[in-house]
């Protein structure tokens, strides 16, 4: 986003010049303040945020070459049926 004008090199006395080197600022500003507001926004936040939990989730069961993770699958599979057994003994019991 270099402009040949800088705040070192002011564009001279030529009112013409000047108020170009206002228009590119403001343009500029225009830019980054448009960009900030879609960062910033709760919807694109919540579908990076979405995004990126789906990727690890991904990461978490498939290899890099897209074949299951077949002891990370066995490994949850046993804690939820450890966990159902846990609940169903506790109901029995009571």
């Amino acid at each position: 986003m270099s402009d040949a004008r800088t705040s070192t090199n002011p564009p001279g006395d030529d009112p013409a010049a000047i108020e170009a080197e206002i228009e590119a600022t403001r343009a500029r500003l225009a830019e980054t303040v448009d960009e900030l507001a879609v960062r910033i926004h709760p919807k694109t936040i919540a579908q990076r945020s979405a995004d990126e939990a789906k990727a690890r989730f991904q990461d978490a069961v498939y290899t890099p070459d897209g074949k299951p993770r077949v002891e990370r699958l066995a490994a949850v599979g046993a804690a939820v049926a450890a966990l159902l057994a846990l609940v169903v003994w506790r109901r029995l019991r009571k």
